[in-house]
């Protein structure tokens, strides 16, 4: 059964390389880092929520907004296979009402702050533009990109980035919640300029502080599409590390 029913569109990828042990603190039992090219990843992600539907249904003035979050990578093995999913350290939403069904129904790590975006469209490019405000401070994520887009390459870092297609929850040392994530295949934009302005330490804690200093190792904008949340559900944690270690 679906959870919820959307369109994620105008993602904007800002994708650092990352020490792997500042995030095993934050990784779910019955899951472990995955890796591109032996390189450990987080991503700062802002996109937009269209026309979402919780339940089957649209919530009044809940519909459209933006969404910003801070995400890693993992796998897990079942039934003689892996995979691959995400897991959010926190995600910020200008809506009260999903913050509180996302952190009641899923226990994810969802905050409500004031947002804003902007599209800009030039002759040859689009500007793409994610605001939030922390306290008194705005905090913006921007990008530049080219009109048309492209096909994601196979086996490629933007392919590694976009195809996860679970997110994994760790509720305690000893509780994980699963859900699938449905969507086709996404193109993607090139980009040719950005700029991050974030307050790191203000906006995900000390763990998170180092990247205030820190350059992504790559930018891009994939198009998007429509997608579907599954209800979530408990692993059978145990099980799944036998099968890890066995």
């Amino acid at each position: 059964m679906n959870f919820l029913k959307a369109e994620w569109k105008n993602l904007a990828l800002f994708n650092y390389e990352v020490d792997a042990k500042i995030l095993e603190k934050y990784v779910p039992i019955g899951t472990e880092i995955d890796l591109w090219n032996n390189k450990c990843y987080v991503s700062l992600v802002g996109f937009m929520f269209k026309n979402t539907k919780v339940l089957g249904i649209k919530v009044p003035f809940h519909i459209n907004f933006e969404e910003v979050n801070l995400r890693f990578y993992v796998k897990r093995f079942e039934n003689g296979e892996w995979k691959r999913g995400v897991v959010f350290i926190k995600e910020i939403v200008p809506k009260s009402a999903i913050t509180f069904i996302a952190n009641t129904l899923y226990q994810e790590h969802y905050e409500t702050q004031k947002m804003t975006h902007k599209i800009i469209e030039n002759e040859n490019t689009n500007t793409f533009v994610y605001q939030w405000k922390n306290k008194e401070n705005w905090n913006t994520i921007q990008l530049e990109t080219q009109k048309n887009p492209t096909e994601i390459a196979i086996d490629s870092e933007a392919e590694f980035i976009t195809e996860h297609y679970f997110g994994y929850t760790k509720i305690d040392e000893e509780t994980t919640f699963e859900y699938e994530v449905q969507h086709p295949r996404w193109e993607q934009f090139e980009v040719l300029n950005y700029n991050v302005d974030i307050d790191f330490k203000k906006t995900y804690g000390r763990d998170f502080e180092f990247l205030q200093t820190e350059k992504p190792i790559s930018v891009f904008l994939a198009k998007g599409s429509k997608i579907s949340v599954k209800n979530k559900r408990k692993l059978e944690t145990m099980l799944a590390l036998e099968e890890i270690y066995n």
